[in-house]
């Protein structure tokens, strides 16, 4: 859809955090702006007054002259608000939802939008809002994710779309990236206290120098396959190190839930054994599907 020719409108719903910090870069970029807040906070009545802006306390006919919607309400209206906004929202309009809003709830709000023709983009927030504010990147998927990259970057924007991606894709990936760093953040914690406590930890950083130069997927990859197959020789493994961490003061609160995995898989294979001796990674995840949950 090219812009060119008009003034943009876009339209904000809800002004905490998120909402707050895209009004001035969206103004500067020369975009009309509208905003509204059932709700509005000292700070948003603050800012409004300052660019001398109305704040409508909910959807109506107003939002017939938006061409986007950006929701930043919480996830948990999100669904609610697409749905008041989008029957008044004119064909051909998009709606941004950048809410904390479960994958599901997103597949379903792209739903609720094409029923008025209205697209929909999954907005995931892939930072900290309040230390990046507008340069703060963003990961999009479903209909409309072009048109939203240019708006967003001609306002200083960072973002990344998901090409072939639907909605909710955004928003899944987000969690799993959140899957695996919380839960190497939680680890790291454990082991660098270890480390500090015993004297050894620019001991323990040359120990791992074979995993910093192996590329991630190789690596995580790596760890799967042979997941499969070395499960129960590793889930002791895992006892020993928590009863060493123990030993030093520390019992770990991270490795009891690993040593489960380990032995999840360990009973499972013991009931539908492997047909292979060295599996890829695609037998290794069909079979840890069917029946390592």
């Amino acid at each position: 859809m090219a812009y060119q020719g008009f003034r943009m409108n876009v339209a904000l719903i809800g002004l905490g955090e998120v909402g707050r910090c895209f009004v001035e870069p969206l103004l500067r970029a020369g975009y009309q702006v509208s905003l509204c807040e059932a709700k509005p906070s000292p700070a948003a009545l603050d800012l409004a007054a300052k660019l001398d802006l109305p704040i409508h306390s909910g959807a109506g006919d107003w939002l017939r002259e938006a061409n986007w919607v950006f929701s930043c309400v919480t996830g948990a209206v999100s669904l609610a608000v697409t749905k008041q906004v989008a029957g008044y929202m004119r064909k051909g309009a998009a709606i941004a939802d950048f809410t904390t809003a479960s994958p599901a709830v997103k597949r379903e709000g792209a739903e609720v939008a094409a029923k008025s023709f209205v697209r929909y983009v999954d907005v995931a927030i892939m930072g900290g809002i309040l230390i990046n504010r507008e340069r703060t990147p963003l990961l999009v998927a479903g209909e409309g994710i072009d048109d939203f990259k240019a708006v967003m970057e001609k306002a200083g924007g960072r973002v990344k779309t998901i090409e072939g991606g639907a909605a909710g894709d955004a928003m899944s990936l987000k969690i799993l990236r959140s899957v695996f760093t919380k839960g190497m953040e939680a680890l790291a914690v454990e082991l660098l206290m270890s480390a500090q406590k015993q004297g050894v930890r620019e001991k323990l950083y040359e120990q791992l120098l074979d995993i910093d130069q192996t590329p991630l997927r190789d690596f995580i990859e790596m760890l799967v396959r042979t997941h499969v197959v070395h499960a129960r020789r590793r889930a002791h493994e895992v006892n020993d190190a928590q009863g060493e961490l123990t030993a030093q003061g520390m019992p770990s609160t991270v490795l009891p839930g690993v040593e489960e995995r380990f032995h999840k898989t360990a009973r499972a294979l013991e009931a539908h054994p492997l047909s292979l001796p060295e599996p890829d990674i695609h037998q290794a995840l069909d079979w840890l599907l069917a029946n390592g949950r």
